[in-house]
């Protein structure tokens, strides 16, 4: 029985009440789906005696076509390194319980929990849509992110190919591209990419979060496994293609240990670019990584807790460009020394991959007419 709440009852927060059956929620990240924040109701699911919740359906994968007007995002942010990206998808089938985009999917009327990592809509128009946005008398050609919001080689890239289309229009245009994924599924685009890369106009950076295959799992459960990550940046840094690794997020007292590892690991696979990020809490995702740790690492959980609200002035988040993705305190100040320390010894982030813009040539005009420049 599915029971509506009136606004403001029946919240993230309420004890086990909104957790999902393990076995509804196999090999998904999340452990609810409490409706999105703008919702007038919430809806929990109870067992009230005639039908046992035990016998609901699983949570399988939709996904929904979007036909977008538009699909270069920018934006002005002094601590993101792109100025414009485009995201494929909405939601993402990775599952990571950490993801920061959870709360965008409040905005399509769904949860930011598991309708995050089971609806998904996919914009089969964005190849053609960038293809006419590059083409525009206006447009002053910069380097576009993919991967900045959802994973642009989520499982249903193999099927629908739209990531694939995009470089296609990328390659052709001679437009730089940064891409970033938790996926091998980019070794499939090599060659676009290898051809790209011999031009200055394509790197890709891997997110590495753990080396710990359990860990991995049981955080990002759709995500390829690290030792996949980290054959791919083998393979494309072996390619040619300039390569980064993310330890993206670190999390105090699950995967903080792991810093120097995974640098390690990365310049093994032919790596010479590093960034990192601290474990980012805003809206729902504070319920539902709580949830999460509660769950699979309980006797973590207070001391994981602790040191984020450390970071944050006894917050859990701080939106604040130059503390949103760092944190500030003595904790996120050892943080940031052992990466130094970590980037000096093994000699990585020594020199920067600039992207070529000066190669760029718009597409033609659909009508067929020829630039004249």
């Amino acid at each position: 029985m599915v029971r509506s709440v009136s606004e403001g009852a029946g919240v993230q927060g309420d004890g086990d009440r909104h957790l999902v059956d393990a076995e509804r929620r196999r090999g998904r990240g999340t452990r609810s789906n409490v409706s999105g924040r703008f919702e007038a109701e919430t809806r929990e699911t109870i067992d009230d005696g005639w039908e046992s919740v035990a016998d609901l359906p699983a949570f399988k994968t939709t996904v929904h076509p979007e036909t977008a007007r538009t699909v270069i995002t920018r934006n002005d942010s002094p601590d993101i390194s792109f100025d414009q990206s485009v995201n494929p998808y909405r939601g993402c089938e990775h599952g990571c319980t950490y993801c920061y985009a959870r709360p965008t999917h409040c905005y399509l009327g769904h949860s930011a929990g598991l309708d995050f990592e089971t609806k998904l809509y996919a914009k089969p128009n964005a190849a053609e849509l960038l293809e006419a946005e590059l083409a525009k008398s206006s447009y002053k050609p910069a380097t576009i992110a993919l991967g900045t919001n959802t994973d642009p080689y989520q499982p249903i890239e193999r099927q629908l190919g739209i990531t694939r289309q995009i470089l296609e229009v990328l390659e052709a245009a001679c437009h730089p591209v940064a891409i970033v994924t938790k996926s091998a599924l980019v070794l499939r685009d090599q060659d676009i990419l290898s051809r790209m890369a011999d031009n200055g106009l394509a790197k890709v950076a891997l997110s590495v979060t753990t080396l710990d295959r359990r860990l991995a799992r049981a955080m990002e459960p759709r995500a390829s496994t690290p030792s996949k990550r980290l054959q791919a940046l083998a393979v494309l840094s072996a390619a040619g293609i300039p390569t980064a690794v993310m330890v993206a997020p670190v999390i105090p007292a699950l995967n903080d240990h792991e810093i120097e590892g995974i640098l390690e690991a990365a310049l093994k696979a032919g790596v010479k670019d590093a960034g990192y990020v601290m474990l980012r809490l805003p809206l729902e995702i504070k319920e539902l990584f709580r949830e999460w740790l509660a769950t699979d690492y309980p006797d973590r959980s207070n001391r994981v807790i602790k040191l984020i609200k450390d970071m944050h002035e006894g917050r859990d988040y701080r939106s604040a460009f130059g503390l949103r993705q760092k944190g500030s305190g003595p904790y996120a100040g050892q943080v940031a020394m052992r990466f130094r320390l970590a980037l000096k010894r093994l000699g990585l982030n020594e020199s920067r991959e600039h992207l070529r813009t000066d190669l760029f040539r718009k597409p033609p005009a659909k009508s067929g007419q020829l630039s004249l420049i």
